[in-house]
């Protein structure tokens, strides 16, 4: 009797669209289309929801309810930081795509708590009709949180079979960033890593490329730190006191960049005589540097573009190929030729 008392005292998990589409047999979409009464429904189909619904006492979200109209579809869009300097074009991206198709999207951030990730999830879930991440919540993770409904990952392979997904492809870009150091007379390059952001295949790249012209990358050569400007500020230091023979430098990213070029000046060398750097992503601030900084460019408003498609195609019942973005080399003024001190 203690232990009926007990389970008495849980507060009742809410019922969500996928609990009313299992129970009708039916498909999120088809449970959605039913319950804001948007007429592409056989009548009778729509009775039968309706019917479990009320059974299992499905309360629409607030979401649903009261902020957007019946007949619109609401895509959301979880990214890590709104501040970073990446998102904006990958967010005008989806934003215009969504706008071709007269549909809503709902951004959100988790503010560089990677933890949140699930419970922003859970929360958007039961307020649209897809979703578009840029996360770094394992795949069983965010398939636990999102309970069936269609989700697109982006900046990654998915290992979830029901997940679109938009990928970069860092071959390209690194290679040729490889090339052109090469023929700048760089022999001896390093790279600031950052590990936390999940992306191996950067320094994997840079080390084959680099290896395949019989100029391996030593680990000392190789330093790892944060995603900010204060962790490339601090990574430069220390990648030129355990390999001070570079001459040119790759980045994680031209966040990274930037705090490198602040160290780099603060030790009294110049760019790119006595250090070249090459950033990550394309990011307008490059330019603003001086010397410009030579970049792997992303286009972020494509990706943003091929999400919207990847989820259009899950809500019409698809299963779209993976959609790939990739990279070039944008050539600036920070990857000239090394001095000659700084090649002896």
């Amino acid at each position: 009797m203690e232990k009926d008392r007990s389970t008495a005292r849980r507060p009742a998990q809410r019922v969500t669209l996928r609990d009313v589409a299992k129970a009708a047999g039916v498909s999120h979409q088809t449970v959605s289309r039913a319950i804001n009464d948007k007429g592409e429904i056989d009548p009778e189909t729509r009775r039968r929801i309706l019917e479990v619904a009320q059974q299992l006492r499905y309360r629409p979200s607030r979401f649903a309810r009261g902020l957007v109209r019946p007949d619109t579809t609401t895509i959301g869009l979880v990214i890590d930081d709104i501040l970073n300097p990446f998102f904006p074009e990958l967010i005008a991206g989806v934003m215009s795509a969504a706008e071709q198709r007269s549909w809503t999207v709902l951004i959100s951030t988790v503010q560089n708590d990677h933890g949140r990730e699930p419970e922003l999830l859970r929360s958007l879930a039961g307020q649209v009709d897809a979703l578009i991440g840029y996360l770094y919540e394992r795949d069983a993770g965010i398939a636990e949180a999102i309970e069936g409904l269609p989700m697109v990952v982006m900046g990654r392979p998915a290992q979830h079979p029901a997940f679109g997904v938009v990928d970069v492809d860092v071959r390209p870009g690194v290679q040729a960033a490889v090339d052109h150091l090469l023929a700048q007379g760089h022999q001896r390059i390093g790279m600031i890593d950052c590990p936390t952001a999940c992306d191996p295949l950067r320094r994997q790249v840079l080390l084959e490329a680099t290896a395949a012209q019989g100029l391996p990358i030593p680990a000392e050569a190789i330093v790892e730190t944060e995603q900010s400007q204060a962790g490339g500020e601090e990574a430069l230091a220390r990648l030129l006191k355990a390999a001070p023979g570079l001459t040119a430098v790759l980045a994680f990213n031209d966040v990274v960049a930037l705090g490198a070029y602040r160290t780099a000046r603060s030790l009294g060398l110049t760019i790119p005589g006595d250090l070249a750097l090459v950033g990550f992503d394309g990011l307008s601030l490059g330019e603003i540097l001086d010397p410009p900084l030579t970049t792997i460019n992303i286009d972020k408003r494509r990706m943003g573009e091929l999400a919207v498609a990847q989820a259009e195609c899950l809500l019409n019942g698809e299963h779209p190929p993976p959609a790939t973005v990739t990279t070039d080399l944008l050539v600036r003024a920070s990857t000239g030729s090394p001095s000659a001190g700084a090649s002896g």
